[in-house]
């Protein structure tokens, strides 16, 4: 059985999120994945597929900032590994 998801974002990535979701050029894929990484800040609830596949995109995407990569992989990492 897969563990439960006990990861929180941090303070310093929350900031970057917010900055990321202020932004008027970030993608809406960079925005997704800051949206749930601020989402969140305070509780240890998992990552939805969708925001982990925007989390995806933004880190693969070469226009995107580091503040928006960084909230991105704080979402990912917030994702369980359902692999089988």
């Amino acid at each position: 059985m897969p563990r439960k998801n006990t990861e929180k974002t941090s303070k310093p990535v929350a900031t970057k999120a917010s900055k990321t979701l202020r932004s008027s050029t970030a993608s809406s894929a960079a925005k997704s994945a800051a949206g749930s990484a601020l989402a969140q800040r305070k509780t240890a609830k998992e990552s939805s597929a969708a925001a982990a596949k925007a989390a995806s995109k933004t880190l693969r995407s070469s226009k995107a900032s580091p503040a928006a990569k960084s909230a991105a992989a704080s979402t990912l990492t917030q994702r369980r590994n359902r692999k089988k």
